[in-house]
């Protein structure tokens, strides 16, 4: 009789922007089954351009995990970094125009990231969350209605309203069945880091992925921000995250959240508090009146003026939160 140890965790990471990209930087050490599933609302800044242009779903968040998980060669995966820095393409990545060029040879978006992750040799898969060309769109308390990822965050910056609900136009696009395949048979569903109403919610907003997650038998956990952003979450606590979710996904879709609890240096608070960005405050009782049970952990970082998760102390803390609850342990099987 022959024993084989058990196969390794399925993770999926359910977001976008740097937050799930810096995440996924960590995640990548580790023995998992990594699955990144990205939003593809964005209509600003270079990724804007080529929607724009091209009538292509935007590249950008995608593009980010890609690289995140890229095990090509350095210099490949600088270039693709590389942003013009004069003429019609100043401030375009050249990662994009790669993903762009891809996606024009390919019959879907989604072949044309599939094919990048196998040419950067990535490690796990990054899969965008629909095919379906969306636009966010976002109902402020002072009632007006917004369209357009960049413009939500324009009139918030304006305005003292918050945001009441967000949906995409169209509404419930159809996801990708790889999406709901890689939830149904996921371990440990991760959802954020990163921007609440632009980079992680709009992935709730697509037919059939709030309810896959409801669903599944994983582990499910929110990692929290790290402060609030100008735009979007002013003034919010994490059960003001929480909530967000909860409004747009269904009460319970997950019952864990990670909250870092290292201490952020005063000296790198006044730059964010100038812009309305303050530490997210995380209180484990109110967090419990929500059904959702906090972990604390170290897993913040700063340096060069930014304050960002460090993505080797966040893998850490999210494989020892699940190890917790999963000990590690041999499944015997006759061969």
């Amino acid at each position: 009789m022959k024993y084989r140890k058990k196969a390794a965790p399925r993770v999926v990471a359910i977001g976008g922007g740097t937050g799930l990209s810096t995440m996924l930087r960590g995640l990548k050490k580790k023995k998992i089954d990594l699955t990144a599933i990205v939003t593809v609302a964005d209509n600003g800044g270079g990724s804007g351009m080529l929607r724009q242009e091209l009538g292509m779903l935007p590249p950008g968040d995608v593009r980010n995990c890609i690289q995140a998980l890229s095990n090509a060669e350095p210099t490949l995966t600088k270039l693709l970094g590389y942003r013009f820095k004069d003429g019609s393409l100043k401030g375009q990545s050249f990662g994009n125009l790669f993903l762009a060029a891809l996606d024009g040879m390919s019959g879907s978006f989604e072949e044309a990231v599939l094919t990048m992750g196998e040419v950067l040799a990535i490690t796990g898969r990054v899969l965008p969350v629909t095919n379906a060309n969306v636009q966010l769109c976002a109902e402020f308390t002072d009632g007006a209605e917004i369209v357009g990822e960049c413009e939500i965050a324009d009139y918030k910056k304006g305005s003292d309203a918050r945001i009441r609900r967000v949906w995409l136009s169209p509404e419930k696009p159809e996801p990708l069945q790889s999406c709901l395949d890689a939830i149904a048979e996921a371990d440990l569903i991760l959802l954020g880091p990163g921007s609440l109403y632009t980079s992680v919610l709009p992935n709730l907003l697509v037919d059939g992925i709030p309810e896959a997650v409801h669903a599944s038998k994983a582990m499910k956990v929110y990692v929290m921000n790290l402060m609030t952003q100008d735009g979007e979450t002013e003034k919010y606590t994490g059960a003001d995250h929480i909530r967000a979710l909860f409004d747009h996904g269904g009460a319970g879709l997950f019952t864990r959240t990670l909250v870092n609890d290292l201490p952020i240096p005063p000296d790198m608070l006044p730059s964010y508090a100038a812009e309305g960005a303050f530490p997210i405050e995380a209180d484990a009782a109110e967090l419990a009146a929500l059904g959702v049970e906090a972990e604390y952990a170290p897993v913040a970082n700063w340096e060069q003026g930014l304050i960002r998760h460090n993505p080797d102390a966040l893998a850490d803390a999210i494989m020892a939160l699940y190890e917790k609850e999963h000990p590690r342990r041999v499944r015997g099987s006759l061969r």
